[in-house]
């Protein structure tokens, strides 16, 4: 049986440095004031609740494993708040 070789094109052959360089951009491009959830938490968490509820209580991996949420949240904090980037930056000099 012969493999068909897929040809990668478009962000599929872009670097994943180059993926998150277009991504940034896409965000920075809408202003500050227009980004809902950032200026109403409340309305963020409303949809984070809509969404939760759309999935099947069986699939919810964070309300069958609190453990599991934990570890995510702390990853989550932590790029966020630039942990790996700001080791990046410090490694660098």
């Amino acid at each position: 049986m012969e493999e068909k070789k897929k040809s990668l094109r478009g962000f599929a052959a872009m670097s994943p440095e180059r993926q998150r360089e277009i991504a940034r951009k896409g965000g920075e491009s809408v202003p500050n004031e227009k980004r809902s959830f950032s200026q109403n938490p409340g309305l963020a968490a409303e949809a984070g609740r809509k969404g939760g509820q759309n999935v099947n209580p069986a699939k919810r991996s964070f309300s069958q494993n609190h453990e599991l949420a934990s570890q995510a949240g702390r990853k989550g904090g932590h790029a966020s708040h630039g942990g790996a980037k700001a080791k990046t930056e410090a490694e660098s000099e």
